[in-house]
């Protein structure tokens, strides 16, 4: 019988008490590892706090032999952050798996989209994405070995309406991974962003008053927390010590590998350019490779499988 895949590790899980952070959360405690459960306890909107999410999470992994401790300090400033990761230290010895998956949402269409709306987004996704991961780096290098996994969205990778707070967030945090990754090869030190799609307390403000919008909600419903779990194992898991620097969509029974932004098509003058000669010459060569202004839900245009 072959060990558990996270056996003898530490996790800590930001964002655990409830939807897709806790089911990763029960899902690397039953693989072997001991969690840290890290959440504040804000609404959607991340106001308020209350540590009882975290606990529930917490009696859940117990109940089934699982171990895992609560921290409730914020991802989103530099000094609680680091308060998260030497929780682990202080409960178990060690930290060996980050998994970045707080966040927040303030939803609304570009134009009336205020300071605050856009400093309180970024602060939770991808200033907590770096503060929390910077924390662990140095355990990391020290003992040359770790893995951090972080959520993206495909808000980010795609694009979405009343989104620009959450999808600059989100598609930063994949370039903040991929320069961890970048950085952190020579200690042995993965990092890797998983894009998930479930119906959750993120999810769950999708507007649904129209027809066509009831049946996207219905089809996001199908797509359970717990799906999205397999994917952040594996990659906390030496069996993934090879992947590193990648982005992954976890959609139902789904594994998308998704690719990053390199050139599709060049032009080149060998006079060189002016802004009329851009209009003349390089405009209709790129016209037909121009990225559409799609969302999520154009390229996902298929029924959860």
């Amino acid at each position: 019988m072959s060990k558990p895949m996270l056996e003898g590790k530490v996790a800590v899980v930001t964002g655990a008490g409830g939807g897709i952070g806790r089911e990763i959360a029960i899902m690397m405690a039953a693989a072997g590892a001991k969690v840290i459960i890290n959440d504040v306890g804000a609404s959607l909107t991340g106001e308020g706090g209350s540590a009882t999410p975290a606990q529930q999470t917490k009696a859940i992994i117990e109940q089934a032999g699982g171990v895992a401790e609560i921290n409730t300090d914020s991802v989103a400033a530099w000094g609680s952050a680091q308060k998260i990761i030497q929780s682990a230290l202080d409960h178990f010895g060690r930290i060996d798996i980050v998994m970045n998956n707080a966040g927040i949402l303030r939803d609304v269409i570009f134009h009336r989209m205020t300071p605050e709306d856009w400093d309180a987004v970024i602060a939770v996704h991808l200033n907590g994405s770096f503060y929390t991961s910077r924390a662990a780096a140095t355990h990391f290098r020290a003992q040359e070995s770790g893995a951090m996994i972080h959520i993206t969205s495909t808000s980010g990778l795609i694009g979405n309406f009343g989104q620009a707070n959450y999808s600059a967030a989100k598609l930063g945090i994949t370039a903040l991974s991929k320069s961890i990754a970048l950085d952190m090869a020579r200690y042995h030190v993965r990092s890797n962003c998983i894009a998930p799609f479930a119906w959750s307390r993120m999810t769950s403000s999708i507007p649904a008053s129209t027809p066509e919008q009831q049946a996207r909600v219905d089809k996001i419903k199908l797509m359970t927390p717990d799906k999205n779990a397999p994917m952040a194992v594996f990659l906390a898991s030496d069996a993934a010590k090879e992947v590193s620097g990648q982005v992954f969509g976890t959609r139902h029974n789904e594994i998308f590998l998704f690719s990053s932004p390199r050139p599709i098509r060049s032009v080149h003058h060998a006079g060189g350019w002016t802004p009329e000669l851009c209009a003349e010459i390089a405009l209709p060569a790129f016209r037909s490779s121009f990225m559409p202004l799609d969302r999520s839900g154009d390229v996902f245009s298929w029924d959860p499988v």
